[in-house]
């Protein structure tokens, strides 16, 4: 008995041990449509003024007044004259008058743009797409059909397939 229970054993440890597969599929169809969207970026710019000079005296500097975030600044006119007659001298006088603050924006038409954007000194202005003939199907074999739309617009038709085999 045990020898039976012996061969057994040893016959057991020999034996394939049980195993599990798993085979697992994976098909995934899809069809993407977009139509961008209109954008406008536009950064204010400021005033500025500067004067610089050699040889040259300042009776009445020039500047900038009456700068607010509603009106625009206004340049005053400096006043100046050569230092040493005869002798070399260097001027230079600039002026930069800024973007007054807007408060409000057009609202976007029909078409998804906006017509009258306020528009600052540094600005960066994309329109929006057009979905015109822009359309995605998927038919019962998972075949993808896209047809091309108006500017701005994407169109993506993608089947995936996945095969996986676990031991």
């Amino acid at each position: 008995m045990k020898r039976i229970a012996i061969l057994a054993l040893g016959l057991m440890t020999l034996a394939p041990s049980a195993s599990a597969f798993e085979i697992r599929s994976s098909i995934v169809d899809s069809v993407q449509l977009n139509v961008d969207g209109p954008t406008v970026q536009s950064s204010r710019v400021g005033s500025n003024y500067s004067v610089s000079g050699t040889n040259v005296t300042a009776s009445t500097l020039g500047g900038l007044t009456g700068s607010s975030a509603t009106a625009p600044a206004t340049i005053s006119a400096g006043s100046y004259a050569v230092t040493t007659d005869g002798q070399a001298f260097a001027f230079s006088e600039s002026a930069l008058v800024g973007d007054v603050a807007v408060t409000s924006q057009t609202a976007l038409t029909s078409g998804g743009r906006v017509d009258s954007p306020n528009l600052y000194g540094d600005t960066t202005q994309f329109q929006g797409g057009t979905a015109g003939t822009l359309a995605g199907t998927l038919t019962v074999g998972g075949v993808a059909t896209v047809t091309a739309g108006g500017a701005g617009t994407t169109a993506i038709g993608q089947r995936t397939v996945e095969l996986s085999v676990f031991q």
